[in-house]
This record gives structure tokens, sequence and C-alpha cells, in this order.
């Protein structure tokens, strides 16, 4: 019996008590004594007694299957030596779990007659598709018979554990249906740990990503000096080979940081402007039939990936820039193909849709009747806007702008195509920069040691970008109380 079978089956279940519940609620209500709860309370509670511990089960039985089943596959698996122990037999394992989800594609006749060789049985797997590793051995192939064995075992308990839960959720709760019966309230109660449960969810992501970042980080800093890293000018982390004990080369976040401020504060320059005006445009004074063209022409801009915007600034804005100051300047070109102008150019772009989007709905949101009374005082249209309605729409506008930034701190792709990889430190716009974002990257790719400083630097990159976003948001906070305004 499949996961996804039993998940519908569950849901089947609640939605049949749902319509029982309600109907038998709806019955109970002779008029006589006024019901507690709506009958669709009552349904609903008859649903979620037939589902939520029906599907926790489900989650639990699925976990712990998985982890038996690894278990009874290291159990059959054949004694290494000592030397070997852990790798061979960690690698024996995926092995023959491999093995076991590609015989699951054979015919059942050629699953029940499977030859006792590796070698006879890879054609087999390979007319349906199914790769396997060349160190797939012999042995493996009754394990893993077993293994789906036991597996279907397991999925078919769990089935029947699952629905019968399901059945005698939905039976209780049909069965405690009665006018006065606090329905709403049970409803209601677990509607609300439910948010509670989602809020605390996302606090305690936000705190795992925060210390998987932190120990890595403090493990960096016990071989980079603190001061070397936030104040060192020069980025060169020279990499070293794999299993290499000396933090050979110089870590200095300063080159990053101020690429990541620099690249980031020319995209703002692009975006705010022509985003926060063509809001103002659309809401106030763009007809119906113009706003219907215009505003899904600038959201379109959004949904092109990064990656093209950053071919288009490699292949033709970049060039362009390039050509037209070496035309400018008489033959010799001041501006790098790949700069800081040409990424900030193109990322402003990018960021266009999501300041005019965000902007535009929140200026439509203000209310009409403050549009109307400083028309009526005598104002004009401009000044409306200026006085009126963007001191009311403050708030989300500078909110809008944080999103913005965030966007152009964390961008990558751009920059890797658009501004290099270079790390300078430079105040000229047309020369190359790169971004915290890049080096993250780049340190996390190829065959380095992952405890070697080379990598751990990129768990420092990443906390100081958090603490950069977290400073931001303090900032834009602060911005939004001391500008606020409260209407009636």
């Amino acid at each position: 019996m499949s996961l996804m079978l039993v998940f519908a089956l569950v849901f089947v279940i609640g939605a049949v008590a749902f319509f029982i519940g309600r109907q038998r609620a709806a019955a109970h209500d002779n008029g006589k004594v006024k019901p507690h709860s709506r009958a669709h309370y009552h349904g609903w509670w008859a649903f979620l007694l037939a589902t939520l511990p029906a599907l926790l089960l489900l989650a639990i039985w699925s976990i712990g299957s998985s982890v038996y089943l690894n278990s009874h596959i290291n159990g059959q698996l054949p004694a290494q030596t000592a030397e070997s122990a852990i790798a061979s037999r960690t690698l024996a394992a995926s092995l023959t779990k491999s093995l076991a989800n590609g015989l699951r594609k054979l015919e059942p006749e050629a699953a029940n007659n499977l030859p006792a060789t590796f070698t006879e049985l890879q054609p087999m797997l390979a007319a349906r598709g199914v790769a396997l590793a060349p160190d797939t051995q012999d042995y493996m192939i009754p394990i893993a018979v077993d293994a789906n064995r036991t597996q279907d075992t397991m999925q078919l308990i769990g089935g029947v554990l699952v629905l019968a839960l399901a059945v005698a959720g939905a039976v209780f709760g049909l069965s405690k249906i009665k006018v006065r019966a606090r329905a709403r309230n049970n409803v209601e109660r677990l509607i609300l740990w439910g948010l509670l449960g989602a809020s605390t969810i996302a606090i305690l992501t936000t705190v795992g990503i925060v210390l998987s970042m932190l120990f890595q980080s403090i493990n960096f800093f016990e071989r980079v000096p603190f001061f070397s890293f936030f104040f060192g000018t020069v980025w060169d982390p020279r990499f070293a080979a794999a299993g290499a004990g000396e933090s050979a080369g110089q870590f200095g976040l300063i080159p990053l940081l101020a690429g990541t401020l620099y690249i980031a504060l020319v995209a703002m320059l692009v975006a705010v402007p022509v985003g926060l005006m063509s809001a103002v445009y659309m809401a106030e004074y763009a007809s119906p039939k113009v706003r219907a063209v215009v505003k899904p022409a600038l959201e379109l801009l959004a949904g092109i990936p990064t990656i093209v915007y950053g071919i288009f600034a490699l292949v033709t804005l970049g060039p362009f820039l390039r050509d037209l100051s070496a035309a400018l300047a008489g033959g010799t070109s001041f501006i790098q193909a790949q700069s800081i102008l040409t990424a900030g150019l193109v990322m402003g772009v990018m960021l266009i849709p999501v300041v005019s989007s965000l902007s535009d709905d929140i200026i439509t949101a203000v209310p009409r009747a403050m549009r109307d009374g400083s028309l009526g005082l005598g104002a004009t249209r401009s000044e409306t806007i200026r006085k009126v309605i963007l001191p009311a729409a403050l708030p989300g506008i500078v909110g809008a702008i944080l999103l913005t930034a965030s966007r152009a701190i964390g961008e990558t792709m751009i920059v890797v195509l658009a501004a290099g990889v270079a790390a300078n430190l430079t105040l000229n716009p047309f020369e190359a920069m790169t971004t915290i974002t890049v080096k993250i990257v780049n340190q996390l790719t190829g065959d380095l040691e992952f405890n070697s400083p080379q990598t751990l630097v990129a768990f420092a990159l990443g906390i100081t970008l958090f603490f950069l976003t977290l400073i931001m948001n303090i900032f834009a906070l602060y911005i939004v109380r001391k500008y606020r305004e409260q209407y009636e």
C-alpha cells in the first residue's frame, strides 16, 4: 500500500466525516435549544479528528520504517575488515538500497525469476532504464529482494493502522456531536496551536541557520585572527590542497563587503527611482486600460531568471559600454566589460518590478477619502501625492525598498557574469569588483577539505551577510516608526 494512496484515503475518510458530521449537527438543531456551534464546526471537528492523528501516525511510521529498513539491510550485509568497516559497509548498504529500488521497476515475471549474478541482472535493469554502479555485488541481490519484501510488509501494516486510526477518529468525532457540544472552541483552539506551531517552525529554522553558521565561523576564527578577517584589505585565500593544515592566504573582508555594498548601491539608484515613479504613475495617473498593460509588462521582468540578466550583461550591455567609452575617449576604453556599473545597471533593471509592484499596491491601499479631502481643500494632484499619499504609504514603501536591497545584496549570478570574481578595492565604478555571495559559492565548490580555512571562511562570510541584513532591518524599522502617521 503506497504512501500516497494511504494519504488520499485518509482525506477521503475525513471528507466523509465532515459531511456526515455537518448533516448530523444540523439534524440535532430542533429549535428548542440554542446550539453552541454551527453545523459546519462539528463537521470540521470530525474531519480534524479523522485526519490529524492518522497523518501524524503516518509520518512517524514512515520515518520509523526507513530507519528499521536501513538497520535491516546493514544487519544482513557480510562482515567487513576492520580497516574498511565503516566506509565499505556504508557503501554496500547504499548500493543495496539502489539495487532494491531498481528491482521494483522490473516486470513481475522478471522480478520473480532473478538471476543469481549481477552480471546477468544488469542488462535486465538497463532495459528498464536503471543504471547501477559497477561495484554492486552478487550477494546484494537476495538482500535487496528481502528488503523490498520487508518494506512492502511494513507499508501494508502501517497503511492498515493509519486507516484504522482515521476511521476511529471519525467515529469518535461523530459520536460527540450534541447541541451544546463546543465544536467551535475545539476547532479554533486547534487552529491556534497550528498557527503557533508554524510560527515556532519559522523561528527555529532561523535559529538553526544562525547556529549552523555560527559554530563553523567559530571554528574558522580559531585558525584565522578575527581582526585580519574583518579589517583585512586583501582577499587571497590561496586554495590549499585537501589535507593541508595551514591557513595559507589572506582573508580580508573589506574588498568583498565594499563590492557588495557598491554594486547594491548602484542597483538601488536605478531600481528605486524608476520603480517608485512607475508605481506613482500606475496608481494615480494611468487609466485602467494603460494600467492593465503597463503593470503586467513591468511584472514580467520579475519572472526572468537572473542567469538571463547575467548573460545579457555579459554579451550585450558590458561590451556596449566598453565600446561606447572607447569611442568617446578616442580609442582607449575606460570602462571594462565586467564592471560595477554593468552589474548595477542590470541588477537595477531586474529589481524595478519589485519596487514598482509593491509600492503600487501600497499606494493603492491608501484610503480614497484622504485623496478626496486633499483635493477638496484645493491641493493639486501632485501636491496630494507628495504631501498626503506618499507620507501615508511611507512605511510600506520603506519595506519595499528594504526587500529590494536584500535582493540586491544576495544576488550572485548577475555579479559573476557582469562584475567578475576579482576581489578588488576601488571607488571607480568602471572597474570590476565582486561580492560576498560570489565568494561564498567559490569557497564551497571544488576539491577542498571541509575543515580547511579556505572552506570555513564561507560560513564567516555568510554570518557577516546575515548581520548586515539584520542591521538593515533594524534601520528600516526605525525609519518606519519615526515617520509613520496614524489615521482614523
